[in-house]
């Protein structure tokens, strides 16, 4: 099934759903009360549905989810973490552009 929306997930689903998954996911760890996460989430929508069937999109609230926040030592939110086949591929703290989100899946999947 194609992933159309960043799925909300908590710290018990994340490694099945994120190191487990094959191909390219990206986890947005945010706060509801995060100014810069409520103006990104309507760009990872939009990237999430513009790349279903290619990447998945996850979020994760650090608030209600501290583990795993603190597994990747997350200071400062929004941040952006991408993993290729369950990898850590990239950490980018704060906002991105669709542009900035596009290029960073193109690199993840060059071969």
């Amino acid at each position: 099934m194609n992933q159309v929306k960043p799925l909300e997930i908590t710290d018990d689903e994340f490694s099945s759903l994120v190191l487990g998954a094959q191909g390219i996911a990206v986890v947005d760890f945010w706060a509801p009360w995060c100014g810069p996460c409520l103006t990104m989430a309507p760009v990872l929508e939009a990237f999430a549905l513009e790349n279903a069937g290619r990447v998945r999109v996850f979020k994760l609230d650090v608030d209600q989810n501290p583990k795993t926040a603190e597994k990747y030592d997350i200071q400062s939110i929004p941040t952006l973490v991408f993993f290729k086949d369950g990898v850590l591929a990239e950490i980018h703290v704060g906002t991105l552009s669709a542009e900035s989100l596009r290029q960073r899946l193109a690199a993840l999947t060059e071969d």
